[in-house]
């Protein structure tokens, strides 16, 4: 459950300064570190929380360490506590994370790049002084939806060119550290576990489905919408209907409401309130056409990284505000959180902003050489987890399940995936039938990816005219042409690129097509979205990538990939100016 603080809960922000070491010889649990140290030690360092550790600490050594580091900071539990569950809030620990207070271990961190909670209360007694360790490491787990790769592996494939370092899966960097908010929670014994909250717009009619959970026992539940109940309280774990007298949501209209959910005692005392803000809307594929509210919509946006300078992956509030702002100059509509769910924050300015947003599970280049059903079940309990946080949101109308499986062509792709994917859509589905849901395919995948099957509207992600064709525009049009025919005829449901676009050095031109130019970036940009309004099976597209960010090191890569129309500090290119014309932002 998210932390919030109203009358029956409190959530104590533990963000700021803490003190961090790094255990390069993986000694930090033999020589006591989960009791604590003394943070005048020469290899302890004051960290940000949130925050990543690599840019903060570059001048320390630590800016391509991968783990484990060792976060401290000593916390007072309030006297208030007395009588209240005491719980660890963690908008998420990337990659993996081990909790301990006063030395002992009481939790350890969920899905990756997702929030989990841990209870303290055997340890914490109010109005005492506890001493908060956790141990992150970097480094991804074996088996998952995202899966680990080493430098050996890069050199038993034979691909040693192709090896990044860090050595990672994934063309961004792997920041590691406490990147979002943590938060000490004070919960009542009986409340509110879990809620669902669906919402829908379809016919000039509005829908809202609720249910909860409970925890220390039972009791009725009502539902209030900007403060009016509705109808009769109902039961926990059954989904109370509703249709309130609403207006939709939309990108023109992003109205939203205020939504309690009140836990009632015997006497219908308020025990527990859970307060949520919620939109109407519907979105679902139908033909080649993908609607918002019964009425067709074109994606316009971007795909886009949590990555700012010196943050790295941490919560950068300034600067989301800034984003936002810089998708509404443009003239965007949406936004594909690539590579994974990105922090709640970000979900609740697209709600309020009229931003839409699939959301995408943490999965990337899944080899499908090693595939095994321990990953298929972590692949599942990762989405069981974003869905149950990102739902509720209004801004969130469809799914990604993965990115670019098959990204080595590998043959086992073709040959096993196709079971996979049934069963991971098929749960997914279960989990959740009001969003449209997808995979972003990958060139290398090629047009008969065993995902296409499965998803409600096809996603690819193609780089014609700079990973293949590169610098030949006419050449890149009549492959990107012949792909969507190619795709239309094969399977007659919408297509949506979801990454297209070209690196491009701010500052370098040149009066011919020359790749790394802003003009030659800008020129692909509108050649493919060109194709896109023209083409009947597309629904839109998103260009790689809004903005500028670093990756691991790799012989194509000056530090960053600068496939962004914006610089990582979030100056415009030529291709912003471009893109604001063509979205029909103005000049």
């Amino acid at each position: 459950m998210r932390p919030e603080t109203n009358g029956f809960r409190e959530a104590i922000s533990l963000d700021g300064i803490w003190y961090c070491r790094a255990d390069k010889d993986g000694l930090g649990h033999s020589n006591g570190w989960a009791k604590g140290w003394s943070v005048t030690d020469p290899d302890s360092h004051p960290i940000a929380v949130p925050g990543s550790w690599n840019e903060q600490l570059a001048e320390a050594g630590l800016m391509n360490f991968e783990g484990p580091m060792w976060y401290q900071r000593q916390v007072r539990i309030p006297e208030r506590a007395a009588g209240a569950d005491i719980m660890l809030h963690f908008g998420s620990a990337d990659y993996r994370a081990e909790i301990f207070c006063n030395g002992q271990r009481v939790g350890k961190s969920g899905p990756l790049m997702l929030p989990f909670a841990v209870d303290i209360g055997a340890v914490a007694r109010p109005g005492k002084i506890i001493t908060l360790v956790v141990k992150v490491t970097a480094r991804l787990p074996k088996h998952g939806p995202m899966q680990e790769v080493r430098s050996e592996d890069y050199v038993a494939e034979g691909r040693a060119r192709d090896e990044y370092w860090p050595a990672v899966r994934f063309d961004f960097f792997p920041f590691g550290g406490l990147n979002r908010s943590v938060h000490l929670c004070l919960l009542p014994k009986l409340r509110i576990e879990n809620v669902t909250i669906d919402t829908g717009w379809s016919g000039g009619k509005s829908s809202l489905g609720v249910s909860t959970e409970t925890k220390g026992g039972s009791g009725k539940l009502r539902l209030l919408i900007d403060g009016e109940r509705l109808d009769q309280p109902f039961e926990a774990g059954i989904q109370a209907r509703f249709t309130p007298y609403v207006q939709p949501w939309s990108p023109d209209n992003p109205v939203l409401y205020d939504c309690s959910i009140e836990l009632l005692g015997e006497t219908g005392q308020v025990l527990d309130r859970i307060e949520r803000r919620i939109g109407f809307r519907t979105l679902r594929v139908e033909g080649l056409q993908l609607l918002l509210n019964d009425q067709p919509i074109i994606l316009k946006g971007f795909g886009k990284h949590e990555d700012t300078p010196v943050h790295g992956r941490g919560v950068n509030l300034p600067m989301l505000v800034k984003d936002f702002g810089l998708l509404d100059w443009i003239g965007a509509n949406s936004v594909r959180t690539s590579h994974y769910p990105y922090d709640e924050a970000f979900l609740d300015m697209a709600d309020e902003r009229g931003i839409l947003v699939i959301s995408e599970c943490f999965s990337v280049n899944l080899d499908f050489r090693k595939i095994s059903d321990e990953d298929q079940n972590a692949h599942r309990s990762a989405l069981e987890a974003q869905f149950a946080r990102d739902r509720h949101h209004a801004s969130v109308v469809a799914w990604s399940l993965s990115n670019e499986p098959g990204y080595l062509a590998e043959p086992e792709y073709g040959a096993r995936s196709g079971p996979y994917w049934r069963d991971l859509f098929d749960y997914a589905r279960q989990l959740d039938s009001s969003r449209p849901m997808t995979v972003a395919n990958v060139q290398y995948a090629g047009n008969a990816d065993p995902a296409f099957d499965y998803c409600d509207f096809l996603t690819i992600n193609r780089y014609h005219g700079w990973y293949s064709e590169p610098g030949q525009l006419d050449r890149a049009s009549s492959a990107l042409t012949e792909t969507l025919d190619d795709l239309a005829k094969a399977h007659e449901k919408p297509i949506f690129i979801s990454e297209f676009g070209a690196d491009a050095v701010a500052g370098m031109h040149a009066t011919i097509d020359q790749m790394w130019t802003e003009e030659y970036q800008s020129d692909l940009i509108a050649l493919y979205w060109q194709i896109i309004a023209e083409h009947q099976n597309c629904i839109g597209g998103h260009v790689w990538n809004f903005a500028d960010f670093r990756t691991a090191q790799h012989g194509r890569r000056a530090v960053m990939n600068r496939k962004g129309v914006f610089t990582r500090e979030r100056d415009p290119k030529r291709s912003a100016f471009t893109l604001k014309k063509l979205w029909g932002a103005g000049t």
